[in-house]
């Protein structure tokens, strides 16, 4: 069965840096690619209204990234260990909140509605 489990979240200062690993498993099975993003909640939000911050598709590695967070986070992925990485630097207060990794068993990237897998989620906080 496909596992999504994502962490690394933690508590830091404005400025600092975090790095969330995400891996997958029990893709073994399926042969179509996946796309993989980053959707935090803030305090208060339900998960169904998750913003993208951040994702990476199956079709060339392309990603994209909110407005908010161009030139601070970066997203990887390590296909041979079926992971995908959100680094995030210059951390801002605004940041704060609950960040989960989800998947989806296509080629492009796309808003958390139409997302196959989820993690529970990794908390991040950041003070001022």
């Amino acid at each position: 069965q496909v596992q999504v489990v994502e962490s690394g979240g933690g508590l830091v200062q404005a400025g600092g840096s975090l790095r969330l690993p995400c891996p997958a498993s029990g893709f073994g099975t399926i042969f179509h690619s996946n796309v993989m993003g980053w959707f935090p909640q803030s305090p208060g939000k339900e998960r169904g209204r998750l913003e993208r911050v951040s994702c990476i598709d199956s079709l060339e590695g392309r990603t994209n990234y909110a407005e908010s967070v161009k030139g601070r986070f970066t997203i990887s992925r390590d296909n041979a260990k079926n992971t995908v990485f959100l680094q995030m630097n210059s951390l801002k207060p605004g940041d704060t909140g609950v960040y989960y990794c989800g998947a989806e068993v296509s080629y492009y990237c796309s808003g958390p509605e139409n997302m196959d897998y989820w993690g529970k989620g990794t908390l991040v906080t950041v003070s001022s």
